[in-house]
């Protein structure tokens, strides 16, 4: 019996602690007033009574009542229910002490108030209804004064109401007040009492929602509901509770949280908890709780969580049960005729229904639940746990998170820990879980069944609730309506605490009296139902699987090992081995191999171990991928059965070879394998006698392998029934009470022991598996199966891992104490163990203390073993193949006997594409100086014959790791790990090595590989074999890298303080003659270095790349013809550190004499490590006397006759005729102004050197001015490269404040932009725009317009007369451009003043559409800050371009997409979708596209183009050099081609050292693919135009293969200076006038070829390899490819290989490979006329000629046997006349159509550029028009974002513009770009005025759709300009906020405004201007959220009015005035999404 009510309490108002209207709550009275024995009384219960707080109210409200849940320290809950009605109050209005009043006596005025009040009770019982009456009879009684002592009421309450436990009688009672209440306790004490709360849960929220909160419930999620009503939240949580039975929440469970407990919220602890609906804006902020909102309906899960669901078919299954009680109607609906619709069930029935379907859902997820516990003790108490493992297994959800998860809480540990023991009282869950399956079968998802058993569960749930059929007739009183509303409401009484006291006493006396005459029924215990086992349906599905043929096979393989049948038992291994990934054939093998075993078999000889070996370790490693390991467990008494003698008193036990799996190392894999044979034990000391014989009698072994364990049970137990485990322990429970004391000891001590002598077992046994063979190893098997891990430090670059700073090495065990570590291991498991078997701490104790003695012995015993075992005699393997070999690849590594373990292509390996299976192969890895090489032969039988290669340059390997692997067929050795490289050829080798190849080896490759991957020097590299180099230089150089950044800051200090002391310039020497200094930059080889070079007022520029570093460069120079340079001591470093002197170290080129020595000066000690910059005199035998650098020699370059042959100008001013326009100048002919430029340039002859010098080189980055390098035949455009202009970075910023404040600084910076405008207009000049060009052109950007308005089948017109129609068309396209205002084309608006236009001010008439002569594309950062006023007829366009970071991410995604490591298992990630995450085609449509747009603006307009971008030599070398090839076909040659990148990438200096990693200084940076995307580039485009190539894609993949192969020296260092200094420039002249040597078989026989373009030549000249027949050459052709991602393709480069030679691009080494193996013994096969050509073995190009190439060869053949001289093929190819030329004729309608259609699309691609870059910046040349202002407040600069100081610093003014209200310094005016809104605004508002008068609109025809011969469109096309233009914007919501600047940008406020229409956030500078500065379209928003105050915020900012808004571009950051207006911004911008 349980008292009704622990506690009685009063809660009123506390009027002492009243503070600012707010008050808090005090217990007044509590009764009893002492706490009970068993019950405490809570703290802080004045919290729960008033859960929003303590406040007065002003207004009458009626009493409430809700019931609060309390959790006391013992984790029990107490019921708080809670009456809360109010009383009134006079409240005196205090008055302020400040304030003094004249009259102190007067008339006080009181308001009239009410305080609430509470009544509560504390109850352990939930009986919430019962309660209600309770307080409501009290309040009753009160309220209407009725003649009851309330005194009386709360004692009988307390003392004398007595509930019986579930299942007794039902309590009528009195609180003596003329009432009458019955109280009906339930049947079962653990079903929950739900009510009708469950069904209202489901009415609230709906079924889906209402599942997601039980699945977050279940896995462990936070769960928060809210609601208005305090009740509802109650009622919810306990519905959520109920729906989870039968597990019972173990986590924080608070149904109601007061406010002033709202931080309980943070708690990092899973919860259940409810707040009121007001704190809606404070649960905003949690990110990871999943809200439910009662009274809307709506499940709010947080984007980022994931939220584990049920199952598939289990959801489907109860979502449907759900429907067809929920809504009954729902199944007819659609019916024709409906029945009549059944009526639904009353909500106290629909309750249970809804309970019934949960509770059939658990039963089914916990379905043989009970055959996977395990019973460790059975006395005194049982002991049981659960195998989480074998449950997933048997169910076959092995991989469902979800019902893992489930497994894994705490709620499932209690529910095993209560419903584990086999005998206890019963409820109906047991009785639907046993019952479950054979109920789910019967009904076959038929819903009438369905419903006829949901409907069973929930009679029995209901009966549980109400056993009573009868009602009983209550009587509570209550109060008349509207009692609360009475003017004169008493006080509540003051309660009479001894009268009370003495009632509760007496009631506790007599109550205490009827307990001893009652007897509560006590319940009944029963065996619980075992229930169907887990894995019935699992076994039955395996049988279907599996037949018996694979059984057969695996019994005569193991019986042939055991017979010694050796060499039939190998025909039959493979096919084995590949069976063994069936859990029925691995059970099978180790029932086999214990029967042997049983056999006495346990001796085998050498051979035979080795194959039971292997099949262990084959079943152990697939075994490894799931949790039961049932395998394991039956293969650990085997390994240590099975052995072999070694020698005499030597025995090697199996399990000293199987000890590498991770299984070994599992804490979970030993505790359920020790449990499981304790099981075994314990229930071997209750079984009889008879039953131990008869459980040990052998079945058949067939019928093992095909019964369930039903059948095998029965077949067992047909005599002598076997019983389980929990049965067992059931009768030993039940007849525990019957025993004697003594016999119960006696058990207890048997059991006690048994465990003991268990752990003494396993702690052997782990001994056995976790030493070690070879101790000194260390323990090998503590790394995860999971994934891959351990890398060298190669990985540093992109080849397969997410981080460029992995730390490297392979995970091993603990080495330094490997006997240790095992104590440590087996110490915690018998800790572990021990605890929860019951062992007493004595045997603990000795058990320990055994344990370091075993492990001792142990690993003495092995040492004799590990000896004798390295003694075997090894196995005979197959003859290691050799690989061919390059002229002067020298073999540094002998070949590495393993195998090549297939990776995830499919190619080879037999798989979906078909083919013998090639890999994996056994042969050897080798490494030469230029390759990594692995060759061999395959481990298939039948296709052993072949030999397999692979191989790739090491110069090219991107990334060397371990990784863990898989068991693979054909393999008879156990492998677990392989050594994986990949390169950036996309090649990849996983090399698993052979056993006799130990780990010392392995690790001296892998650092042999690294040290040959990143040498010191290029000169160490295959390319540069001959060069003979010192340990000096090679430390040199090291030394350099390491020291470069360090030397460069201080070079740089050094020459900003050089300028104060004085440094004499060029001007002031005597002798003025070009010098030429080495910068700061590392050198491969210099002969000489001095000090860097930069111009002293020069600010670092400000790089947009990765991993760029700007190089500075200083013009020095000395009177001196020549300077050697000396070695600066120590005083000379500090002078020049200090400014005071600077020794002058200089080159004089002109007459300077050099010698080829193999000698280094002497350096000592003392001066190298004062040496700055290396600066010793180093030599090589590269560089010949005859290699000094002139003009007239560079003018023998490709790349100077290509300037020639297009009248690009002649060498020098002198020379050149006084017409042309252009020269070639020498200003960087000793490489004095920019390092990585040519020595020859190209330049406007009206520019002069010295312009160049001084100031032009300084205005961009890295001194890479403006060169011209190429022109226009016919519209005599220019096309012009080089670097962005210098930005304002940190540093810029640092510098500018200094240069603006000297007059100096100004006037060099005026002279840089003067120099900069003359090169501009020279450009403009030369550049004949709108003379003699193609009418269908485009024309300025003003006036835009796709070339779709005239007649496409119409003829073309002249060029001199216009378009028809052409003016008109352009101002209407004026009129659509400008009126729009969205993204894309929608959001261009032209500027009024562009291309050099001059307009009036005032005048509101638009300029005339003319074309800009020079359009310059530069990155968005750069572009802003120009001037466009002083750059006539020239246009800024800023655009979008691939930065290197983004490609290295790029490829490296690519290479995973293309070759990936593993074979690709899930289904949603395929081939194509892995490509289009790489994000790479994107990047060549990039370049394909701003290419497309010079050549249309360059061919169709006639405008020159200019490529502003980067430090221009990555981006721009590409978009430069497509550019060229689109343009000129003469690029599109193999001469033309080569001249194209000698020229745009070679002498221009793109860095080709730094981008490929050649050395150990650039190893970090990672490979870079820039040339690698031009290529893939011009791939496109040959796709596209096959006819418009000489070349075809196999030169293209030779070229991209070589460029990083380092086998040439073609793509060495990083500019043509570097290339001089190193002696390489002019290689290619001396190799073409010299002999190179013996023609042989190969190529060349003696010397190695040095440049790429040579080794092609005599390729070209000797097959037509690398030409394309089907090229038809048509002159002045250019060609415009499709750049959308649809026409786009992988190139076949990145996923084709070649296994039969290898690489294909070393062709000597293909020529090699291809011919007839001299070693082999029988001789080579015979010709045959028929061959197999397998894809993914043979070249197919090669191997099956095309009829050009067959002809050739035929001829070639036929000469020769004819005994003529053959001809070579080309001599006979140009022989071939060509055929005859028909008269051009017009061409067809189709073609015609074709042709413009393929325009129109590049033009609008070229128009969709141009108006995005003009979008991007809207920039406008009107003046601002400023005056002095004096701020008032303190007001930011608009220009340096420094402050404006108003009254703070008297008579200071800035400047204002009066238009716009631009504000700056006065000292910034100068500075601002000239861009006024205002201005801008009111112009374009007058000139759309003006334009939507017209009737006249353009309709834009789209790309895709084709136009006839009348001019009209085949189909309206609706533009989306003309979209955006007339929809009328929608200002959902406007005003001003601040928005901080991207990265390193201040705060700035702007207007904004919400457009809902648009669906887009726009900001503008002013709330007047109409021209917005940018938007955030909606759709691309992820988040919204508060956010905390930012560092730089502006003054007075509230803390609370910040907010973030996330995209998937970026991060914004805003601040409104105000946490309502930030709010409010919030609310509306969610309300658009």
């Amino acid at each position: 019996m349980s008292r009704l009510a622990d506690y009685f309490v009063l809660v009123g108002y506390d009027h002492d602690k009243e503070r600012s209207g707010t008050g808090t709550g005090k217990i007044l009275e509590r009764f009893p007033e002492k706490d009970w024995d068993d019950v405490p009384f809570h703290q802080g219960l004045e919290l729960f009574c008033q859960p929003g707080g303590w406040d007065l109210s002003s207004q009458r409200t009626q009493p409430t009542f809700f019931v609060s849940v309390l959790t006391d320290i013992e984790a029990d809950r107490h019921y708080c229910a809670v009456l809360t009605f109010h009383e009134t109050v006079n409240m005196t209005p205090k008055k302020p002490d400040e304030v003094e009043t004249e009259e102190e006596t007067g008339l006080v005025q009181h308001t009239l108030m009410f305080q609430p009040k509470s009544i509560a009770l504390v109850s352990r019982l939930d009986y919430f209804e019962t309660f209600r009456n309770c307080l409501g009879i009290i309040y009753t009684v009160y309220i209407e004064s009725m003649n009851v002592q309330i005194e009386t009421i709360i004692g009988n309450l307390l003392g004398s109401v007595n509930i019986p436990p579930p299942g007794g009688p039902q309590v009528r009672f009195s609180l003596g007040a003329g009432d009458r209440q019955s109280l009906q306790p339930p049947l079962s004490p653990s079903i929950p009492v739900s009510r009708n709360t469950v069904a209202v849960l489901f009415q609230q929220l709906g079924i889906h929602n209402v599942l997601c909160l039980v699945c977050a419930a279940l896995t462990d999620n936070k769960i928060l509901f809210h609601s208005n009503s305090y009740s509802r939240l109650t009622d919810a949580s306990t519905a959520l509770l109920t729906l989870l039975f039968p597990l019972k929440y173990s986590y924080v469970y608070i149904p109601v949280l007061p406010n002033a407990l709202m931080e309980v919220l943070s708690t990092p602890t899973p919860f259940i908890m409810g707040v009121h609906s007001s704190n809606k804006s404070e649960i905003q902020e949690l990110l990871d709780v999943i809200v439910a909102d009662l009274d809307g309906g709506y499940l709010a899960i947080p984007e980022h969580l994931n939220l584990p669901m049920l199952p598939e078919h289990i959801y489907s299954r109860v979502h449907m049960e759900l429907s067809l009680v929920l809504n009954p109607e729902l199944q007819n609906a659609d019916y024709a005729f409906p029945p009549p619709s059944p009526s639904p069930s009353l909500q106290p029935m629909l309750d249970k229904e809804v309970r019934s379907i949960f509770l059939r859902l658990f039963a089914e997820l916990f379905m043989g639940y009970r055959s996977c516990l395990t019973l460790i003790r059975i006395h005194p108490e049982p002991v049981i746990t659960f195998n989480k493992g074998l449950f997933l297994f048997e169910r076959g959800l092995s991989g469902d998170d979800f019902l893992q998860k489930v497994l894994g809480g705490m709620s499932f540990g209690t529910f095993v820990q209560e419903r584990g023991p086999p005998f206890r009282v019963c409820d109906i869950f047991d009785e639907v879980s046993a019952n479950i399956q054979e109920t789910l079968l019967q009904e076959g998802r038929k819903p009438e069944r369905v419903l006829k058993n949901i409907q069973e569960i929930a009679r029995h749930l209901f009966i549980n609730e109400n056993p009573n059929p009868q009602p009983y007739a209550q009587k509570i009183p209550r109060p008349c309506d509207g009692a609360f509303t009475r003017i004169h409401i008493p006080t509540f009484p003051k309660i009479d605490v001894v009268r009370v006291q003495e009632i509760i006493t007496d009631g506790c006396k007599k109550s205490a009296m009827k307990a001893q005459l009652q007897t509560v029924r006590q319940p009944k215990l029963q065996f619980v139902p075992y229930g169907p086992p887990a894995g019935n349906i699992t076994a039955q599905m395996n049988m279907v699987n599996n037949s018996a043929r694979r059984l057969e096979v695996l019994r005569t393989c193991v019986n042939s090992i055991f017979e010694n049948k050796i060499l039939d038992a190998r025909k039959t291994f493979p096919a084995v081995l590949r069976s063994l990934k069936s859990r029925v054939v691995r059970n099978a093998l180790t029932k086999e191999l214990a029967i042997h075993a049983q056999q006495n078999r346990a001796m085998l000889e050498s051979q035979q171990f080795d194959l039971i070996v292997r099949l262990m370790n084959c079943a152990l490693q697939e075994d490894a991928y799931s949790e039961e390991h049932a395998v394991s467990t039956s293969l650990l008494p085997l390994a240590a059965v099975f052995c072999r003698k070694l020698c005499t008193g030597v025995i090697q036990f199996a399990y000293t070879c199987v000890q590498d799996h991770a299984v070994w190392a599992s804490m979970q894999f030993w505790q359920q394998t020790f449990y499981s044979d304790v099981e075994k034990n314990i229930k071997a000391l209750y079984l009889p006698a008879e039953e131990v014989v008869g459980k040990n009698e052998k079945t058949d072994l067939n019928e093992a392998f095909t019964a369930s364990p039903e059948s095998l049970r029965k077949s067992q137990g047909l005599l002598y029934p076997e019983k389980t485990a929990l049965e067992i322990a059931a009768e030993q429970i039940r007849i525990w009470p019957a025993q004697s004391e003594g016999e119960r000891k006696e058990m207890i001590s048997n059991e006690e022991s048994t465990v003991f002598s268990q752990a003494i077992h396993y702690a052997n046994r782990m001994v056995y598996m976790r030493v070690p063979l070879d101790i000194s190893k260390g323990i090998k098997n503590v790394f995860s199966h999971e994934g891959e891990s351990g890398s060298s430090n190669v990985s540093h670059s992109i080849g397969g891992s997410d981080s460029l700073d992995g730390e490297s090495g392979f995970e091993e065990g603990d080495n330094v104490d490997p006997a240790g570590s095992v104590v440590r291991f087996i110490s915690k498991f018998v800790d572990k163990v021990c605890s929860e078997g019951g062992v007493t701490q004595e045997h603990q104790k000795s058990l320990h203390q055994m344990i370091p003695g075993v492990v001792a012995m142990h690993i003495e015993t092995l040492e004799s073993v590990n000896r004798e075992s390295k003694r075997l005699p090894p196995i005979k393997k197959p003859k290691i193949l050799k690989p061919a070999l390059l002229s002067g690849e020298d073999l540094v590594l002998a070949g590495l006997r393993g195998y090549l373990i297939p990776d995830g292509r499919e190619e080879g390996t037999g798989g979906n594409l078909g083919g013998p299976q090639l890999l994996p192969a056994e042969g050897a890895v080798f490494l030469t100086t230029y390759r990594v090489v692995f060759k061999g032969t395959p481990c298939d039988i039948q296709a052993c014959e072949q030999v397999v290669i692979r191989s790739f340059p090491i110069a090219a390997l991107t990334k060397e790791k371990k990784v863990s692997i898989s068991n693979t067929p054909h393999i008879e050795q156990y492998l677990s790990e392989a050594l994986q490289l990949r390169s950036c050829t996309f090649q990849l080798m996983r090399i698993a090595f052979d056993e006799e190849v130990n780990q010392e080896k392995i690790e001296i490759f892998r650092k042999t590989l690294n040290r040959y991957r990143y040498p010191p020097s290029v000169f160490n590299m295959f390319a540069f074999n001959g060069v003979t180099t010192t340990a000096t230089m090679l430390q040199t150089h090291k030394q350099k890298d390491k020291t470069a950044t360090l030397r460069k800051l201080a070079t740089r200090t050094f020459l900003r303080q050089g300028r104060k002391p004085g440094i004499k310039n060029k001007h002031q020497l005597a002798r003025k003659t070009q010098k030429y200094v080495l910068p700061a930059e590392p050198l491969a080889a210099p002969r000489r270095a001095t000090l860097p070079k930069q111009p002293l007022d020069d600010s670092r520029p400000n790089s947009l790349m990765f991993d760029e570093e700007d190089d500075l460069s200083i013009d020095f120079s000395t009177p001196s013809s020549s300077y050697t340079a000396p070695s600066l001591v120590d005083g000379d470093r500090r002078r020049i550190l200090d400014g005071r002197t600077a020794p002058i170290v200089h080159f004089d080129f002109s007459d300077m004499t050099l010698t080829t020595t193999n000698t280094l000066p002497r350096v000592t000690s003392k001066q190298r490590a004062v040496v700055d910059e290396s600066e010793i005199e180093i030599q090589t035998n590269t560089l010949k006397a005859s290699d000094t650098l002139s003009a007239d020699k560079m003018m023998d370059r490709p790349y100077m006759q290509d300037y020639q042959r297009l009248g690009l100008g002649s060498l020098s001013s002198t020379r050149q005729k006084i017409s042309e326009p252009f020269r070639i100048s020498e200003v960087n002919i000793q490489y004095s102004v920019c390092r990585s430029y040519p020595a020859l340039v190209v330049v406007p002859s009206s520019v002069t050197d010295e312009s160049i010098r001084k100031s032009l080189a300084k205005c961009h980055r890295q001194a890479r001015f403006p060169t011209i390098c190429w022109r226009h035949p016919r519209t005599k455009a220019l096309l012009v490269r080089c670097s962005g202009f210098h930005g304002k970075g940190v540093m810029g910023m640092m510098k500018s404040s200094v240069v603006q404040n000297t007059t100096t600084g100004t006037s060099t910076e005026s002279t840089r932009s003067i120099e900069q405008e003359k090169f501009f207009q020279a450009i403009v000049a030369n550049t004949p725009v709108g003379s003699n060009h193609n009418t269908d052109s485009l024309v300025s950007l003003n006036s835009v317009l796709t070339p779709t308005s005239e007649a496409m089948g119409s003829p073309p017109q002249s060029s001199e007369s216009p378009r028809k129609g052409g003016s008109s068309a352009i101002y209407r396209a004026m009129t659509g451009l400008r009126g729009s205002g969205g993204k894309g084309m929608g959001s261009f608006r032209g500027n009024q003043q562009d291309g050099g236009l001059d307009v009036k001010e005032g005048t509101g008439t638009p300029p005339a559409a003319r074309k800009a002569a020079l359009y310059v594309f530069g990155e968005k950062s750069q572009m802003k800050a120009i001037k466009t006023e002083n750059y006539p007829k020239c246009d800024f366009i800023p655009c979008d371009f691939n930065e290197v970071r983004h490609a290295k991410a790029s490829v490296k995604k690519l290479m995973r997409a293309c070759v990936p490591s593993t074979p690709l298992t899930d289904p949603e990630v395929s081939f194509h979708k892995m490509v289009e995450d790489t994000d790479w085609l994107p990047q060549i449509q990039t370049i394909m596209q701003l290419s497309g747009a010079a050549v249309d603006l360059m061919d169709l307009q006639g405008s020159s183009v200019m490529f502003s971008m980067e430090d221009g030599s990555d981006f721009t070398a590409q978009v430069v050099s497509l550019t060229q090839l689109l343009l000129d076909p003469y690029y599109r040659t193999q001469e033309g081609f080569r001249v194209l990148i000698e020229k745009e990438w070679l002498a221009f200096g793109h860095r080709f050292t730094h981008r490929c990693n050649h050395t150990a200084a650039h190893q970090g940076s990672g490979f870079a693919p820039i040339f690698l995307q031009f290529l893939d580039a011009v791939h496109q485009v040959h796709n596209q135009f096959p006819l418009s190539f000489e070349f075809n894609q196999y030169y293209l993949k030779f070229i991209a293969y070589h460029y990083c192969s380092a086998r040439f020296r073609t793509f060495f260092f990083d500019s043509e200076c570097e290339r001089y200094e190193n002696g390489t420039l002019f290689e290619d002249s001396r190799t073409k006038s010299g002999k190179i040597g013996e023609r042989g078989d190969g190529i060349y026989k003696g010397t190695q070829i040095k440049s790429l373009w040579e080794y092609m030549d005599i390729l070209h000249q000797k097959s037509p390899l690398f030409y394309n027949f089907h090229y038809a050459p048509i002159r002045d052709s250019v060609l415009r490819p499709y750049s959308d991602i649809s026409t786009l393709r992988i190139w076949d480069f990145y996923i084709n290989e070649d296994l039969r030679t290898g690489s294909t691009y070393d062709r000597e080494v293909v020529s090699k490979a291809t011919e007839p193996n001299e070693e082999n013994e029988e001789g080579p096969l015979l010709p045959t006329d028929r061959r197999i050509i397998n894809g993914c073995y043979d070249n197919i190009q090669e191997a099956q000629l095309d009829m050009y190439r067959w002809l050739l060869e035929e001829m070639n053949h036929l000469e020769t046997d004819l005994c003529h001289f053959p001809n070579k093929w080309k001599f006979v190819w140009d022989k071939l006349e060509s055929p005859v030329e028909l008269q051009v004729r017009r061409a067809s309608l189709a073609s015609e159509l074709i042709r413009q259609h393929g325009t129109s699309i590049h033009k609008k691609s070229t128009i969709e550029i141009l108006t995005k870059g003009k979008e991007a910046t809207k920039m406008q040349s009107q003046p601002h028009h400023f005056e002095p202002q004096s701020y008032v407040t303190p007001t930011y600069c608009d220009y340096c974002q420094h402050l404006l100081w108003g009254l703070v610093k008297q008579g200071y003014k800035g400047m204002k513009c009066t238009v716009c209200g631009y504000n700056c310094h006065d000292k910034c005016q100068n500075l601002v770009p000239k861009q006024c809104s205002k201005t801008r605004m009111s112009r374009e508002s007058s000139f759309r005025q003006s334009q939507t008068s017209m009737e006249d609109v353009i309709r834009v025809t789209p790309q895709n759709t084709p136009m006839l011969s009348g001019g009209q469109p085949t189909s309206t096309y609706y533009d989306e300009t003309w979209q955006s233009a007339q929809v009328s914007e929608t200002r959902t919501l406007e005003g001003y906020l601040w928005k901080r600047g991207a990265l390193l940008k201040g705060w700035k406020q702007r207007w904004f405004v919400l457009d809902s229409t648009k669906h887009q956030l726009r900001y503008y500078e002013s709330k007047e201007d109409t021209h917005c500065k940018g938007f955030i379209d909606l759709s691309e928003i992820e988040s919204l959220q508060p956010a905390q105050s930012l560092p730089g915020a502006p003054k007075k900012a509230v803390d609370e009015a910040f907010f973030d808004l996330k995209t998937i571009r970026r991060v914004y950051n805003f601040l409104a005035d105000s946490k309502d207006a930030a709010d409010e911004w919030i609310n509306k911008i969610q309300e658009c999404l």
